[in-house]
C-alpha cells in the first residue's frame, strides 16, 4: 500500500512538471526521462515488497542445537533477494558462510567465503544453489549449529540478460591452462606452479584443451573436495574438450579431473583471483549532470523535478529500511 501512495505521489510530481515544461522538444525528453525513472523505481519495488527476511531459527536465534536448524530450513523456500538474519551473542559465536558441503560436514572454516561477528547478521542471497553456514567454534557446529539452505531464483523476479562480457571487463585476459602441454596428467606439481606464475582478475578466462574421450573438467566448491579430489558436487562440469571458464568472482577457484586417478596424479588447479583492476571512468555523477544539462538544460523544472524526485526516493527508502529493522 505504501509503495502504491509512493508512485501516485511520484507520478503527480511528474505531470506538474510536464505541465511546466514549454517546449515539444523538452517534453519528449521529460517524458523519457520521466518514463525510465518511474519503470525503474517501480521494478526496484516489486522486488523489494516481494523479498522476504528470515530470522534464523526465530525466537531461537543462532545457537548450539541439534538438528535444529535443518528442520527449520526445510519448511521454508528461499529464494534470490531473499535475507537471513542471524542473532547471537557476539561475545561467543560468530557466522561462517564455507564453500561447499564437505567444510559444512566436517565444519571446517579453514577457508571461509565470509564471516560475520556482529551480533545481528543480515545476509542476502545474491545468487541461486547451496549455501551453507556454520559456526567457526568447532564444537558448537559438531553440536548442530550449521544450516545449509537452497535459495533458488524467484520466476516473478525476470532476470536481466547479461551485458557483453567484452564491455564488463576491456582488460581481460585469457590463459591456456597448462600452455603448450594442455589439460592432461603431466607432473604432480605442474599446475600449482603454472598458476602460482601468474595474476588472475576477475574478467580472465581459462582455456582447457584436452581429448575428451580420456578427459573432463570439473569446477568444485571448496579446499576440502580440492585436496581430496571429490567430484561429487561440482559447480560445474566441462567436457566438450576445448572449454572456456570465466572467472567471475574474486576469490580461490578449484578444478578437477573426475577421471579415476587423474586428480590424484597432479591434474588439478588452483587459481586465486583478484578483483578486477581499476579502470579510470568519468563519474557517474558528472554522466548524469552532463546527460541532464543537454536533455533538459538548466530550467527551475527540471532542476525542481529531479531534486523531489531523488528526496522522495531517499526518504521512501529510508523508512522502509527502518521498518524492515524493527520487524
Amino acid at each position: 500500500i505504501a509503495s502504491s501512495f509512493f508512485l501516485l505521489d511520484l507520478l503527480r510530481v511528474y505531470l506538474r512538471i510536464m505541465a511546466a515544461t514549454t517546449t515539444t522538444s523538452k517534453k519528449i525528453n521529460t517524458m523519457i526521462f520521466g518514463f525510465v525513472i518511474l519503470m525503474t523505481t517501480f521494478t526496484l519495488f516489486l522486488g523489494s515488497c516481494s523479498a522476504t527476511i528470515y530470522k534464523v531459527g526465530d525466537s531461537d536465534g543462532w545457537t548450539a542445537k541439534d538438528d535444529v536448524y535443518n528442520s527449520w530450513a526445510e519448511r521454508k523456500e528461499f529464494h534470490v533477494g531473499d535475507s537471513l538474519v542471524f542473532e547471537y551473542d557476539r561475545n561467543l559465536n560468530d557466522v561462517t558462510q564455507v564453500s561447499g558441503a564437505l567444510e559444512y560436514q566436517f565444519c571446517d572454516s579453514f577457508s571461509p567465503k565470509a564471516v560475520y561477528n556482529t551480533g545481528h547478521d543480515v545476509v542476502t542471497f545474491t545468487e541461486p544453489g547451496f549455501h551453507y553456514f556454520i559456526s567457526s567454534n568447532h564444537a558448537q557446529c559438531e553440536l548442530g549449529q550449521r544450516l545449509d539452505v537452497l535459495v533458488v531464483q524467484d520466476p516473478s523476479r525476470p532476470i536481466p540478460p547479461p551485458p557483453t562480457p567484452s564491455n564488463i571487463f576491456p582488460f581481460a585476459k585469457t590463459y591456456k591452462v597448462g600452455g603448450s602441454k594442455g589439460w592432461r596428467v603431466y607432473d604432480s606439481d605442474f599446475y600449482h606452479k603454472w598458476s602460482e606464475e601468474k595474476q588472475f582478475h576477475v574478467g580472465d578466462k581459462l582455456l582447457f584443451e584436452y581429448s575428451n574421450e580420456a578427459n573432463d573438467v570439473l569446477e568444485i566448491n571448496g579446499h576440502l573436495e580440492f585436496k581430496s579430489c571429490d567430484p561429487t558436487s561440482p559447480v560445474a562440469v566441462h567436457k566438450t574438450g576445448h572449454d572456456l571458464v570465466m572467472l567471475t568472482e574474486p576469490g580461490v577457484h578449484y578444478f578437477i579431473s573426475s577421471k579415476i586417478g587423474h586428480c590424484a596424479a597432479g591434474l588439478k588447479l588452483r587459481v586465486v583471483v583478484a578483483p578486477t583492476p581499476n579502470v579510470p571512468k568519468l563519474p557517474s555523477t558528472d554522466l548524469l549532470t552532463r546527460w541532464l544539462g543537454a536533455a533538459f538544460g538548466s530550467t527551475q523544472a527540471h532542476a525542481t523535478f529531479v531534486f523531489d524526485l531523488v528526496l522522495r526516493l531517499a526518504n521512501y527508502v529510508s523508512a522502509n529500511y527502518v521498518r524492515s529493522r524493527q520487524n
